[in-house]
């Protein structure tokens, strides 16, 4: 089960047509972009996916967009998660799994539970859940670092946790994790900056932002990566730089969301309380992405 998600995992955006519908044409065509460039997985209304303010029922039409257009071709990964652990419960409860093959559950935001706290959640989820468990540790979002020493404890007491998506920006803990972790837990970077080294150092990949965009570059140099190729990866990692520093410039997904409007694949839009990338971060990933190509 955990090789599935070995390589490049992608968070989906949701693309939105200009009325703030949801624009399953769109999302049905960047799912066979990945499909035909190398992803691995695909993460399904994770943060990019502005999973926030998505409605049940569009979730559920989602879901249905993207494992018709997958066609059971790549292991699907939903996002379940929040700060009212009960409400999470019941989701889980109430979702249809047939398509799913594993959950991402990110560590519960604003309420700010201590280490205890985290731990108890977890095991909540993981108690309830019918399919794999990956924790998803991002604290810029969260307000509240999980710590290595709490994701491990999780690792080792509950068969179905079986990977952390870590999205905290910092090497020293990533390094903690690899240089800890149970033998078959897997240690998935969600900075897309790091992803490259946390995968020379043994972790088992990414779920990229970028990486659903610019596909065919970012999962050879993941692909490289894992085989221990260190200079072939990081010249597609150098490569990557400009483009993958201006998407986060200003907020995500405005900015991957951006460059499929430069790649006119969908449309900028995002939901408030977002904005769209201002006109000049968009002029700037539009002229990366030209000299992107022509490299």
């Amino acid at each position: 089960m955990n090789k599935k998600f070995i390589g490049t995992g992608v968070a989906l955006v949701t693309p939105f047509n200009k009325d703030l519908s949801v624009d399953h044409k769109s999302l049905a065509n960047i799912v066979e972009h990945n499909i035909e460039n190398g992803t691995d997985y695909l993460v399904i209304s994770g943060t990019t996916g502005e999973s926030v303010t998505i409605t049940a029922a569009e979730k559920k039409a989602i879901i249905n967009t993207i494992s018709k257009a997958n066609n059971g071709r790549l292991p699907l990964v939903l996002g379940i998660g929040g700060n009212h652990t009960a409400q999470i419960i019941e989701e889980i409860k109430s979702t249809d799994f047939s398509n799913i093959d594993a959950i991402l559950s990110v560590s519960p935001y604003y309420s700010k539970p201590t280490q205890e706290g985290l731990y108890q959640h977890f095991k909540a989820v993981s108690e309830v859940s019918p399919v794999p468990v990956i924790l998803y540790n991002v604290p810029g979002r969260t307000s509240k670092n999980m710590t290595p020493e709490t994701t491990l404890r999780l690792a080792r007491d509950f068969k179905n946790i079986i990977a952390v998506k870590e999205a905290g920006n910092d090497v020293h803990q990533y390094l903690q994790l690899l240089k800890n972790k149970p033998e078959d837990f897997l240690i998935i970077s969600g900075d897309d900056d790091l992803a490259l080294g946390v995968v020379l150092a043994g972790g088992a990949g990414v779920i990229s932002v970028i990486g659903q965009a610019l596909t065919k570059d970012f999962t050879t140099m993941i692909n490289l990566g894992l085989k221990g190729d260190a200079k072939a990866s990081y010249a597609l990692h150098f490569k990557l730089m400009e483009v993958t520093s201006l998407i986060f410039s200003e907020n995500n997904p405005a900015g991957i969301k951006a460059v499929f409007e430069a790649l006119k694949m969908c449309d900028a839009t995002v939901r408030l309380p977002l904005v769209e990338a201002t006109n000049a971060l968009k002029q700037k990933i539009a002229e990366a992405i030209k000299d992107f190509n022509k490299s």
